[in-house]
C-alpha cells in the first residue's frame, strides 16, 4: 500500500494552523492577527527566523591564553572583545590594548586557556533543561539527531530568542525510519502513514516524511540504514533501507536544499548510504576502506559518536555491554583510518534520554583513537562547524565570529580532558554557569 500521491504539506498552512491553535487555547483570536504578519502570511520568514531575534551580550574576556583551532596559534595574555554577541576583536593585549567599551562586563581568564565554544554534531535535545545543560557543558552549537515531536525546532527558536539557554541548533525534525511509532502524532500530515502495512518504505512514504520535515522547517534530514545498537533486541548489522530507498530520501531532501545524516553500522549499509549521497555518516562502526575512500572523494562527513558506543560498555544489560566492548575498538580504528585518508570528521555525543554528555569527552575519545590533539579539537570546532554550514561564524574566536567562548583550566593540546570540565562558558556574549 502506498501513500496517495498528494502535494507536500504547505509550510504556510502549518504555521497558520499552529498559530490558530495557540489563539484558541489562549481564548482569543487576536493572537493570530498579531502573530501572522503580512510577510509571514505570504510565506516570508519572520524576523526571528532570519536570526534577528534576541540580541547577544557584551563581554570582554581578558588575560587568558587564546587558542585558534584553525591555525593552532596560541596567544598569551589575550583579549577577546564581544559586542552584541559577536567577536569584534581578538588577539594579544600588546596588540589590541584594552579594547572593550567602558562599563562592559569583564571575564578574567588569567592562568587559563580560552577557545571557541564547542560543537556537538549529533545530539538529541527534547527539553529546555537538556538544551541548557548542553550549553553549560560546553556545546554552544549543535546539530540535532532528530526528536519525536519536532522539539528541536522549538529548541532552535529558543536559542534565537534567548541564546544563553540553548545551543545554536541545526534541527533535524522527526526520524525517517520504517516504524514511526508515536511520531505519527507529531503532525497531522503523517497520519496517512499509519495504514501502511510495511511501514515507511515506499518512495511515496519516504518522500512524505521528508516533505513534512521540510514544511516544519527542518535544517537537515535524519534517517537510518541499520537497526539500533542501543536496544538489545535489535541487531545493528541488520539493514532496514536499501540503496534505492536511501536515494529517494536524499533526493527528497535535496529538493528542499537539505542534506541527510544517516544512522549506520554495517559496511554494506555504510556504503549504500554514502553512495546514495548522504551528507554525513553517523556511528559507522564497521565502515570499510572502500567506503572511506568514497567518503573522501565525495566530501562525506563521518560523525562516529564514540561517546555513545563507549557508554554501551557500561550498560547493566549484558548484551549492550558486550556490544560496546566489541564495537568501540573497531570504531576507533575506523576513526583513525578516516583521519589518515582525509575523511572530514565531526564530534557528536548522541546524548539522549535526559542525560547530556560533554562534547569535550568526544574530543578526548578522538584523541584516544589516534588523532593529534589539535585535530581532535577541530572535530568539535572548525570541522563540525563546516558540517553544520557555520564555518564562517563558529569554531574560532576571530572578528565577525560568534561570541561563544570556553575557558578551561589547562592546555587542551596537552590534556584534552580539560574540555570536559569548563571553568566558564560564554554563549553569544552571555556568561553561562558551567556544569
Amino acid at each position: 500500500m502506498c501513500v496517495e500521491n498528494t502535494p507536500p504539506p504547505s509550510g504556510r498552512l502549518t504555521r497558520r494552523g499552529v498559530l490558530a491553535g495557540a489563539a484558541a487555547l489562549a481564548g482569543t483570536s487576536a493572537v493570530l492577527a498579531q502573530a501572522v504578519s503580512p510577510a509571514a502570511a505570504s510565506g516570508g520568514a519572520p524576523e526571528a527566523a532570519r536570526g534577528g531575534a534576541g540580541r547577544g551580550g557584551d563581554l570582554v574576556v581578558e588575560g587568558g591564553t587564546l587558542l585558534d583551532p584553525a591555525t593552532g596559534e596560541v596567544t598569551e595574555d589575550a583579549v577577546v572583545v564581544i559586542t552584541g554577541g559577536v567577536v569584534r576583536a581578538a588577539g594579544s593585549r600588546a596588540r589590541l590594548g584594552n579594547r572593550g567599551p567602558s562599563g562592559v562586563p569583564v571575564l578574567r581568564a588569567h592562568g587559563r586557556w580560552v577557545l571557541p565554544g564547542l560543537v556537538d554534531a549529533h545530539i538529541h535535545l527534547n527539553t529546555a533543561a537538556e538544551a541548557r545543560d548542553a550549553v553549560r557543558k560546553g556545546a554552544t552549537s549543535a546539530r540535532s539527531g532528530s526528536t519525536n515531536f519536532f522539539q528541536d525546532i522549538a529548541v532552535r527558536e529558543l536559542a534565537r530568542q534567548a541564546p544563553e539557554q540553548a545551543p545554536r541548533l541545526r534541527a533535524a525534525g522527526v526520524f525517517v525510519t520504517p516504524d514511526l511509532g508515536d511520531t505519527l502524532l507529531a503532525d497531522p500530515e503523517l497520519a496517512p502513514l499509519a495504514r501502511l502495512r510495511d511501514g515507511v518504505r515506499s518512495p511515496e512514504a519516504l518522500r512524505r516524511v521528508v516533505e513534512v520535515n521540510l514544511a516544519r522547517g527542518a535544517d537537515t534530514v535524519k534517517t537510518r540504514v541499520n537497526e539500533r545498537a542501543g536496544l538489545p533486541d535489535q541487531d545493528p548489522l541488520t539493514q532496514v533501507y536499501d540503496h534505492e530507498q536511501l536515494s529517494a530520501i536524499v533526493a527528497a531532501a535535496r529538493r528542499g536544499g537539505k542534506g541527510v545524516l544517516c544512522h549506520s553500522y554495517s559496511e554494506k549499509g555504510c556504503h549504500d548510504a554514502v553512495t546514495a549521497g548522504i551528507r554525513s555518516l553517523e556511528h559507522g562502526a564497521f565502515v570499510g576502506e572502500r567506503t572511506l575512500h568514497e567518503m573522501r572523494r565525495r566530501g562525506t562527513y563521518f560523525t562516529p559518536t564514540l561517546t555513545a558506543i563507549a557508554g554501551l560498555a557500561d550498560s547493566p544489560d549484558p548484551v549492550l555491554a558486550e556490544r560496546g566492548r566489541t564495537y568501540l575498538p573497531v570504531l576507533k580504528r575506523a576513526v583513525l583510518a578516516a583521519h589518515e585518508l582525509g575523511v572530514p570528521l565531526a564530534a557528536g555525543t548522541d546524548s539522549s534520554g535526559g542525560a547530556v554528555d560533554p562534547v569535550g569527552g568526544e574530543v578526548v575519545l578522538m584523541h584516544a583513537a589516534g588523532l593529534p590533539a589539535l585535530d581532535a579539537l577541530r572535530t568539535a570546532t572548525t570541522g563540525a562547524a563546516q558540517l553544520l554550514g557555520l564555518g564562517s561564524t563558529v569554531g574560532r574566536l576571530a572578528r565577525g565570529y560568534a561570541g561563544d567562548v570556553l575557558v578551561v583550566d589547562g592546555d587542551p593540546l596537552a590534556d584534552p580532558g580539560v574540555l570536559t570540565r569548563p571553568a566558564h562558558v560564554v554563549r553569544a556574549g552571555f556568561q553561562v554557569q558551567a556544569a
